[in-house]
């Protein structure tokens, strides 16, 4: 088949790689024109993952008309930020049975949409769409170590398309009807991982990081619940699996973006030496709007959203997490 991928950053970039490996020709959709030409030219990615040879199967285009003629089906791999403009692109060239598979995360400032929901809003019909989530690095799977991931959507058939769409040897595809889930888990993760950076920038060690980790889970599934989500995700690839890798790995955007601002750096300086959008910056405020239309507690989130955007000295925000006052560590037993 023919398949477009929306996005050609690090994540973009490797996921036309697997479905390119998979037998599939690709479309894949860069914003800068320049980028498109150099990955025609040269079968390399000039910004991201620049070391690795793609697919000759890989065919880059500034233009979303071209990218999807003949396409069957499309992944998006943009920031969150803009995913509502894609999607509504995508709208008027698309027919309405056309599947479409989300690999963004992150929740839409002011409305409090996740991704999915987003291009339900703009394209209607959600039985063909489909998010994907899980402890993958992009750097990883591009060379083709092993890797697992959750495919959800809200319906059977369009889960398995995608499911086998993506499966290889090396990357394994597991299928989930809990969209709500998998998104608010792929948004969170990110949050407690800057969390975790900050924490070892200012000293502290792998005892605290664990606790970050597993309270963090404690914390994101308060939230998946309450919206509408299976708590037992959380326990899966898309929550804990994810949750651990971005933690703890120095693949980590989030980890190292944390670890830099303990440090005394800034989300301006992070973004432009490493020119990623680190999600967890924007997701610690917008998962505020559904902490708040939920009553959910989100006391790590809280503290994270205030050293990224109020400028509170991490060192003494700590002092809110450890002075809480003392509970059981299961909620609703």
């Amino acid at each position: 088949m023919r398949i477009a991928v929306i996005g050609a950053g690090s994540w973009g970039t490797a996921l036309a790689q697997v479905l390119a490996g998979n037998g599939h020709d690709v479309g894949l959709w860069a914003r800068k024109p320049e980028v498109a030409a150099a990955i025609n030219a040269d079968h390399r990615n000039p910004r991201y993952l620049s070391d690795v040879v793609l697919s000759e199967r890989i065919a880059a285009t500034s233009s979303h008309e071209e990218v999807l003629e003949g396409a069957c089906a499309a992944v998006i791999v943009t920031p969150s930020s803009i995913m509502r403009d894609v999607a509504d692109r995508l709208a008027g060239l698309v027919g309405e049975d056309f599947p479409v598979i989300v690999c963004s995360k992150g929740v839409e400032e002011g409305s409090g949409l996740l991704p999915v929901e987003v291009f339900e809003a703009e394209m209607g019909n959600a039985t063909r769409l489909a998010v994907l989530s899980g402890p993958n690095f992009a750097a990883e799977v591009i060379r083709g170590i092993p890797s697992g991931t959750v495919v959800a959507s809200p319906d059977a058939g369009t889960a398995a398309f995608f499911q086998e769409l993506f499966a290889s040897d090396a990357f394994r595809t597991y299928a989930s009807d809990d969209v709500i889930g998998v998104e608010l888990c792929a948004a969170f993760k990110n949050v407690i991982a800057i969390a975790v950076g900050v924490s070892y920038g200012i000293g502290f060690g792998d005892n605290t990081a664990a606790m970050l980790m597993t309270r963090g889970i404690a914390e994101m599934s308060r939230l998946v619940v309450r919206c509408g989500g299976q708590a037992l995700t959380c326990m899966g690839l898309a929550g804990t699996g994810d949750l651990v890798a971005t933690c703890t790995s120095e693949h980590s955007r989030n980890r190292r973006f944390g670890k830099l601002l303990a440090e005394g750096g800034t989300l301006e300086e992070f973004t432009e030496r490493t020119h990623m959008v680190v999600e967890g910056a924007l997701a610690c405020r917008t998962l505020k709007t559904l902490a708040d239309a939920y009553g959910v507690e989100l006391p790590i989130t809280d503290v994270v959203r205030s050293v990224v955007w109020e400028g509170t000295d991490p060192r003494d925000v700590a002092k809110t997490l450890t002075s809480r006052p003392l509970t059981t560590e299961f909620y609703g037993l």
